[in-house]
């Protein structure tokens, strides 16, 4: 990296990172339209191609330009549009990476730290910031690329400097990031930075991670994890989306189940033991089951 390179990096990312909350707010997985990936949604129960929701979702999505998604985020912040869609809307304008964009994100998060807007019964504008954050980020990105970025990121994860906009620019990232994190998460001892890898790895897309995601789930506790833990390894899994990753998920099961690592009672979640709840999770989240995906996936 040039000299120099590093602290344009930091000064650019602390323009995020000062005003940030400590507790990690909302950010939107979503994926909708694909035939080669899973259908996925964390804001919507089983969300299907050719309902009103999808094609909401479609239409924010495929905005050729922010000038009527920066309304969207406004409307929602005054409780007059759906929050989730706001949420969304921050999505697709950090995908357009527009550099007009970092004034309005700058503005909004004024507006934010001045409690401006009043904000709709049981919702808090801060969880705005990871969606602004993204923004910024993507805007970062284009100028100076994933690898130069990854660098920066990877400083601030032991000290939980990074919000889920961090992570969700992380799982969208190329350059090794995927092979990178995941050789520190292999290499780390320490059981809550382990953790913090692999919730960050669950946002990666790279089907690299397929066999790695796929021994976890089988076996938490051969590295060093708690046994609830094995549930952001089947996150990845659904994430990647993949028939391969798809049919990677039912075998882990399988042989999770075949291996009794979650039968704890105390893993049980309702009337559903571990494995059953995180089945029931994968339909909510993608519409189908996991064996129907992998029918149905080129």
């Amino acid at each position: 990296m040039p000299r120099g390179t590093k602290t344009v990096v930091r000064g650019f990312l602390s323009l995020g990172l000062m005003i940030l909350p400590a507790v990690l707010a909302a950010q939107v997985q979503i994926r909708l339209g694909d035939s080669t990936h899973a259908t996925y949604s964390e804001i919507h129960e089983g969300l299907k191609p050719g309902t009103p929701a999808a094609d909401s979702v479609q239409r924010v999505l495929s905005a050729p330009n922010a000038r009527k998604l920066w309304p969207m985020v406004m409307q929602a912040a005054e409780g007059k549009l759906d929050w989730n869609m706001g949420l969304l809307a921050l999505n697709r304008i950090a995908e357009l990476r527009e550099p007009k964009s970092l004034d309005s994100v700058i503005r909004w998060r004024k507006r934010i730290v001045d409690q401006e807007i009043p904000p709709p019964p049981a919702t808090d504008l801060r969880d705005l910031l990871p969606g602004l954050r993204a923004v910024q980020l993507e805007l970062t990105r284009k100028k100076i690329g994933d690898r130069a970025l990854l660098e920066d990121f990877l400083t601030r994860i032991p000290d939980e400097h990074y919000d889920l906009g961090d992570a969700w620019v992380f799982g969208r990232m190329g350059a090794g990031a995927a092979d990178t994190l995941a050789q520190r998460f292999l290499s780390a001892t320490d059981q809550k930075l382990k953790i913090r890898y692999l919730t960050l790895l669950s946002f990666s897309s790279d089907t690299s991670l397929i066999p790695l995601l796929a021994r976890i789930y089988v076996a938490p506790d051969s590295f060093g994890l708690p046994l609830r833990i094995g549930s952001r390894a089947s996150d990845g899994l659904l994430w990647i989306g993949t028939r391969k990753s798809m049919q990677a998920l039912l075998d882990a099961r399988a042989a999770a189940r075949a291996r009794g690592i979650y039968a704890d009672p105390k893993l049980n979640h309702a009337d559903l033991d571990f494995l059953g709840n995180d089945s029931s999770v994968a339909v909510s989240r993608t519409g189908r089951w996991a064996t129907e995906w992998v029918e149905v996936l080129r």
